[in-house]
């Protein structure tokens, strides 16, 4: 808590979560992904370089670390991503460790029953977490759960996006573009964002790329894309 509430750091406010979140845990860097449905919304903070490529690997790809421990409620350890004990992630895995990812890790960020998302944590070496800074790391996603749901607590609905922007980013034209899609389509719109996800992996592009080109109106699904 001293060095979240420090001035030291590049980041502020939601950004200096994940700032600390490395820190303490001694990892090369570190990203908080939202999370509903088992489906990835968009990142809370990152920090930056490889952080925000591993979140936006797994915001496309729709699998990772975690997705995984969102998804099951527990820890997810892959010390050694470039020779995994357990082979999984046959998407995202490659091409992280092609980035210079070594060591990957995934902790639910929930209070309670309620799941929010997850905290990532990459290593730019391979080798597990210790027992101090698996704990930080705990520690750490128990204060990011607690920052988002007082953050929407104590802040009219209007508000809460722009305390939660600095650092963010929530994707809104992926949203916009699900939203399109569903309408043209008559699918929910989760079935949408598959349908996106699955449209940016079959051409070789970022849902964000995609995404962009459906609300500019250069692509429209038809209703097999993405499956």
């Amino acid at each position: 808590m001293t060095l979240l509430a420090s001035r030291e750091g590049s980041g502020s406010g939601t950004a200096r979560l994940c700032e600390v979140a490395a820190e303490v845990s001694g990892t090369s860097g570190a990203g908080f992904m939202l999370l509903s449905d088992d489906l990835a919304r968009g990142s809370l903070c990152s920090t930056g370089g490889l952080a925000t490529y591993l979140d936006d690997l797994q915001y496309t790809l729709g699998e990772g670390p975690a997705v995984d421990a969102h998804r099951n409620g527990k820890v997810v350890f892959e010390p050694d991503l470039d020779s995994p004990s357990l082979p999984r992630w046959t998407v995202l895995a490659p091409l992280a460790v092609r980035a210079g990812v070594r060591g990957i890790f995934g902790f639910p960020v929930r209070i309670g029953a309620v799941r929010l998302g997850a905290l990532t944590l990459y290593r730019d070496r391979s080798g597990p977490l210790d027992d101090n800074h698996y704990a930080d790391a705990l520690i750490m996603a128990d204060v990011a759960a607690r920052t988002i749901v007082d953050l929407q607590s104590n802040t009219p609905q209007s508000g809460v996006a722009l305390k939660l922007e600095g650092g963010a980013n929530f994707h809104f034209v992926v949203h916009q573009a699900a939203g399109m899609t569903s309408v043209q389509l008559q699918i929910t719109i989760t079935e949408a964002l598959i349908r996106l996800r699955g449209h940016a992996f079959r051409t070789d592009q970022s849902i964000d790329e995609v995404a962009r080109a459906v609300v500019g109106r250069h692509l429209r699904l038809d209703a097999s894309d993405g499956r």
